[in-house]
């Protein structure tokens, strides 16, 4: 049986320091909890989160590398953050690789692959019915990492695995309304569907579908 979950403390735990730091200062950044242009200096960092510096300047390098700061000569590591127009961005970016995801999935998934789809997707219709959001909101994402995994393809892997952590970290807190989980469940049952039928268009569509629904709930 694979069932996705996601228990981001466990998963820090077993990180090397530095990659560890990295998801910390990230997950900071993305909520906003560290200001746009606000400096990062070294000393202040090994201070707050208890690390030594050679950690702490592989953690700035990867944040650089990510875009979330940047680094001035002579003045040092300041903030650049994530805008709302970023998040647009990345909401129009990620539709259009998940649709190229599902295609290759479809088109290349093992027999095993196609059973943990297939028990996953049993496992959101459980927690629809037990109307158990952060459980289905848990196994939603075990659905796609499980496509991008049957895409076979390491690089878009990684990027949608990304692009989940960037929305997870900075999506605003809101109600969701009573239709959200059976209106989520229908979208899903669209693309294992194709799944099933092998039918690569289905699979396209029904994820353009879930993904504009998607941008639509964010909003």
């Amino acid at each position: 049986m694979v069932l996705y979950q996601h228990n981001e403390n466990a998963k820090s735990q077993n990180l090397p320091i530095s990659n560890s730091l990295f998801s910390k200062l990230q997950k900071d950044i993305l909520q906003g909890k560290m200001r746009a242009e606000e400096k990062l200096t070294e000393q202040s960092i090994c201070d707050k989160y208890k690390v030594s510096r050679t950690p702490v300047r592989e953690a700035l390098r990867q944040l650089e590398m990510e875009g979330l700061i940047e680094t001035i000569p002579n003045r040092g590591a300041f903030v650049i953050g994530f805008s709302t127009q970023d998040m647009a961005d990345m909401y129009e970016l990620r539709k259009a690789y998940e649709v190229q995801a599902v295609k290759w999935a479809i088109e290349r998934i093992t027999d095993d692959e196609m059973e943990d789809l297939e028990e996953t997707f049993e496992f959101m219709e459980f927690y629809t019915q037990k109307n158990d959001i952060d459980k289905m909101l848990n196994i939603n994402t075990g659905f796609h990492q499980l496509i991008y995994t049957a895409s076979h393809n390491r690089m878009l892997q990684h990027v949608l695995s990304s692009y989940q952590i960037y929305i997870k970290h900075s999506r605003k807190p809101t109600p969701y309304p009573d239709n959200y989980l059976a209106e989520v469940l229908e979208e899903h049952r669209a693309i294992f569907e194709a799944f099933k039928n092998k039918d690569i268009e289905a699979g396209a569509l029904a994820m353009k579908i879930h993904m504009e629904s998607s941008i639509s709930r964010s909003k």
